[in-house]
């Protein structure tokens, strides 16, 4: 063991902490998923493959060594989803770029989705924050109106054309309403959840988004983020969550950029 220490490089303890990087990230990526399933699928099988190999089946060593030759390309057809959403969040810059979101636009949303629950209306309202969203918003109806809560009400309302799909809110504007998300394929939600709460779900799984939900039938607000949905209990809770997300994540980053400056400028 001590051999083995001292022939040791510090090449090598940086090439083992990037390696254990990428698959604590890997696993980040795919734990709550149906991702987990199938690799645990594929493992078993690499299993068998060896243990046929050991006993001498022949027949079923054949059959899984030209399943597992082709297994690269399996991986990615099976993990597209996890590998787009992996490659996103290896584009984004380092530190968070401004999400355009300020307190008063919190303030805005935070009364509209209170208003809206306490009423039994169902809403869906998406934030945008590094990942551009135009595949989404292309499919609604573009408004590039001021936030203010009375028109989110309004075009959440059972009467407007609009209601039923998500809402956007894109640099502290409404940008787009009525536009279709894609919906969750994640065997493991909750059968109390309906296409609302799918449609985030599916959305927060390919994207950096923040998107509340509002259910009309249990008056319940939920706040869906990297594929995981949160229950919001009352209004200081919703209001400590965005900004916990928001205003103080941009007062660190602004920290950061500060101290960076500084550095830069000695």
């Amino acid at each position: 063991m001590l051999d083995i220490l001292k022939a040791m490089r510090w090449q090598d303890i940086i090439d083992i902490l990037i390696v254990s990087y990428i698959i604590y990230r890997i696993i980040l990526l795919i734990r709550g998923t149906r991702a987990v399933q199938m690799l645990l699928g594929i493992v078993l099988i690499t299993g068998m493959y060896f243990i046929s190999g050991r006993f001498d089946l022949l027949t079923l060593h054949w059959l899984l060594k030209t399943f597992l030759s082709s297994i690269l390309l399996i991986i990615i057809i099976v993990f597209q989803a996890d590998i787009r959403r992996a490659l996103t969040q290896m584009g984004k810059t380092p530190f968070h770029k401004t999400h355009d979101v300020a307190v008063r636009d919190i303030n805005e949303i935070i009364t509209a989705a209170i208003y809206m629950a306490r009423r039994r209306i169902g809403a869906l309202i998406i934030i945008e924050r590094e990942t551009g969203l135009r595949d989404y918003i292309e499919s609604g109806f573009r408004l590039d109106a001021r936030l203010v809560h009375e028109l989110l009400i309004a075009i959440f309302l059972p009467s407007s054309p609009m209601h039923d799909g998500g809402l956007i809110i894109h640099k502290g504007k409404i940008h787009s309403a009525g536009c279709l998300l894609p919906l969750s394929k994640n065997p493991s939600i909750s059968k109390r959840y309906g296409t609302r709460h799918r449609a985030a779900l599916g959305l927060s799984e390919e994207t950096d988004a923040v998107i509340i939900v509002v259910s009309e039938e249990t008056q319940e607000i939920s706040l869906v983020k990297q594929g995981q949905i949160t229950t919001i209990r009352d209004e200081d809770a919703l209001t400590n969550t965005l900004q916990k997300i928001f205003i103080n994540q941009e007062q660190t980053t602004s920290a950061w950029k500060n101290w960076l400056g500084l550095i830069k400028n000695s």
